[in-house]
């Protein structure tokens, strides 16, 4: 949904709202086709902040529930404002703050969510329940995206046309989001028992402690440097394909918007295919074979992608080795993070996936401007998934779990 409404929407409100010398923002004037980059570059500076405090509060309670429905709805409630954010009125401010609110939000939510895998799934469902979630979220997304695509299509018929059927868009995607949180709100226990009731204050000074001697975890700290390297590429092969799509193969929008629409069902299959592997090898093994077949994709486009043809298939194998890279490294971390920290540990993952993927972009970028080919600059990005695979192989993965079990409660 970010990737179809919420970028070009607000980029057409800023566009509206610039003058002569650009887009007035505190005390300089940007570029209106700048303006969402800016806002999604604030929101990951505001979930570095947040998201390990978050972390670290949900270490210290028993009412973890609570907080996943707190942070979750928070995010629903300004998504759903975005209802407000008019073209004509020139509202990118409100909508930038808005926006920035939901997926700061968003993110603290997917520390809670992550947090509860060790409490719902005993380690040897780990792959199971992580595959089968993120195959049940690729669904969730497909479904939601392919409505919006009808109702879109369909904007003539609605007084206010498109702009006020986007608007619906976009707050209907918040109530979808409240929608379903009253699943885990209401299935998942009330109550979990805390290592270490502590305050706001106890929690931040336990997270300093754990960014001090998570050094003593050797194997869940060389895991999330590996991730961090390998998903930092993904990230930025999510970002950047329509663009490859547009720019290098010259596709239409109905193209890219179809591919991106099929990439949510095909990772279904992903998902549950990867798990599938992981059971008959290990989930380490499984992650390093998505990856090779990432090493794959990125050679053929290339060297090998030249139609809209070529594109659809690249974007099915994409789907594959999205679902199994996503959920397998999940559940991998999990069992290396150690007993009381689930909550810190999975805010560390959660900034390891989106804090630092500016890094891929931005050599996508240098790479592009060196090159002035986005074929030299999508190969760029093999650096990230070598080292990557480098490095998660150093994993001891037995070594790595009895460390985490090993671990004092806090």
């Amino acid at each position: 949904m970010v990737t179809v409404f919420f970028g070009p929407y607000l980029t057409s409100v800023a566009a509206a709202s610039a003058d002569a010398s650009g887009l007035p923002f505190l005390f300089w004037s940007v570029h209106p086709g700048a303006w969402f980059s800016f806002i999604v570059s604030l929101s990951v500076i505001g979930q570095v902040l947040v998201l390990p405090v978050i972390g670290s509060i949900v270490d210290s309670t028993p009412r973890k529930r609570l907080v996943l429905g707190a942070t979750a709805y928070a995010g629903a409630i300004a998504t759903m404002l975005m209802y407000m954010v008019q073209v004509t009125a020139g509202h990118y401010l409100l909508g930038g703050g808005l926006f920035v609110l939901a997926n700061v939000f968003f993110g603290a939510s997917m520390v809670v969510y992550n947090a509860f895998l060790p409490v719902v799934a005993s380690a040897s469902e780990r792959d199971a329940v992580s595959s089968r979630g993120w195959a049940l979220g690729y669904l969730g997304g497909g479904l939601l995206l392919f409505a919006h695509l009808i109702l879109f299509k369909s904007a003539d018929a609605f007084d206010g046309g498109t702009e006020h059927v986007v608007r619906v868009i976009l707050a209907s995607t918040g109530v979808w989001w409240a929608l379903f949180t009253l699943v885990p709100m209401r299935f998942l226990p009330k109550s979990v028992a805390a290592t270490s009731p502590r305050g706001i204050a106890a929690s931040l000074r336990q997270l300093v402690s754990t960014l001090r001697h998570i050094t003593r975890y050797r194997n869940a700290l060389l895991f999330l440097i590996a991730y961090l390297l390998y998903n930092d590429a993904v990230q930025t092969v999510i970002a950047m394909a329509s663009v490859f799509g547009q720019e290098e193969l010259g596709l239409d929008l109905g193209t890219l918007t179809t591919a991106i629409l099929m990439v949510q069902f095909v990772a279904i299959a992903g998902s549950l295919g990867f798990e599938r592997i992981a059971r008959k090898t290990s989930t380490k093994a499984a992650i390093v074979i998505a990856l090779v077949g990432w090493t794959c994709v990125l050679l053929a486009a290339w060297g090998w992608v030249q139609t809209a043809t070529d594109f659809y298939v690249l974007a099915a194998v994409i789907a594959v080795v999205l679902g199994g890279t996503q959920a397998l490294s999940r559940s991998l971390f999990s069992l290396l993070v150690p007993r009381g920290k689930e909550g810190e540990y999975f805010a560390l993952y959660e900034i390891s996936d989106k804090g630092t993927s500016w890094i891929g972009t931005f050599l996508f970028g240098l790479a592009l401007t060196v090159s002035s080919s986005y074929r030299w600059a999508i190969l760029s990005l093999v650096v990230f998934i070598v080292l990557g695979i480098l490095l998660l192989l150093r994993v001891n993965v037995t070594r790595g779990i009895e460390e985490a079990r090993q671990s004092p409660a806090l």
